[in-house]
């Protein structure tokens, strides 16, 4: 009786350290795979926009369930806080303006310090100040498929030590810095008279550059093996 006791308790011991064990190689497995998706997908985002897309890339988060312990049925959980962003570009999807109205596409020449999404939205020049100056008009495309929305545009006069600016419209100061051929843009927009401020379109088709879905397969694919891997780790 008592080496059936022996054995009972031994056999219960082994029984409750193989649990712990699958509960860590599980909670492991499942984190190392979530942070492993999270940072493919904040991957996809750079390398499909540069470092445009940093803000995009950086919305991606994961958590894994348990927050703590370990458990046999831990989860893991991946997602953006800029879902519309995202869902737009994994599906490649056509944008309309709202009730049949134009899309307004600030060109270069409007996006404050050549960058967009700062104060204003980034411009230097909004659409309600193109309409209000009463000085825009408009510049049909080839294609006759939308509009070039244009100011009229002077040489400004120089402060300090940086190049005289262009001024379009008497609103803003555009083609500013010293880079590069500066001069050239200058001299080419002082002759047409005028600087392209928006792009006018009925809608843009954007591109399929995200593959969320298929990152989150490639993930559930890798999860026994990385359970596997841990399970060896801990045994």
């Amino acid at each position: 009786m008592r080496l059936i006791a022996a054995l009972g308790a031994s056999l219960t011991r082994i029984l409750e350290q193989e649990v712990r064990a699958g509960e860590r190689a599980v909670t492991r497995g499942v984190r190392a795979e979530t942070e492993r998706l999270k940072t493919e997908l904040r991957q996809q985002v750079v390398s499909a926009f540069g470092a445009r897309g940093r803000g995009i890339a950086n919305a991606w988060r994961a958590r894994v369930f348990p927050q703590s312990g370990e458990s046999l049925g831990a989860a893991g959980i991946v997602w953006t806080k800029v879902p519309s962003i995202v869902d737009a570009f994994e599906r490649g999807a056509t944008i309309r303006g709202r009730g049949g109205r134009y899309l307004a596409i600030p060109t270069g020449f409007n996006a404050a310090g050549g960058r967009r999404g700062r104060a204003n939205g980034g411009l230097r020049v909004t659409p309600q100040q193109m309409v209000v100056s009463r000085q825009a008009f408009l510049r049909p495309f080839r294609s006759g498929r939308g509009f070039v929305w244009c100011l009229p545009v002077r040489q400004g006069e120089r402060v300090g030590r940086r190049r005289a600016p262009l001024i379009a419209g008497g609103l803003a100061a555009v083609v500013t810095g010293n880079r590069r051929g500066a001069p050239r843009w200058q001299a080419e927009l002082l002759r047409q008279g005028f600087v392209p401020m928006f792009l006018l379109v009925p809608q843009v088709q954007l591109a399929k550059r995200l593959d969320v879905r298929g990152a989150g397969h490639r993930a559930l694919a890798r999860l026994p093996a990385a359970i596997a891997r841990e399970w060896k780790v801990v045994t």
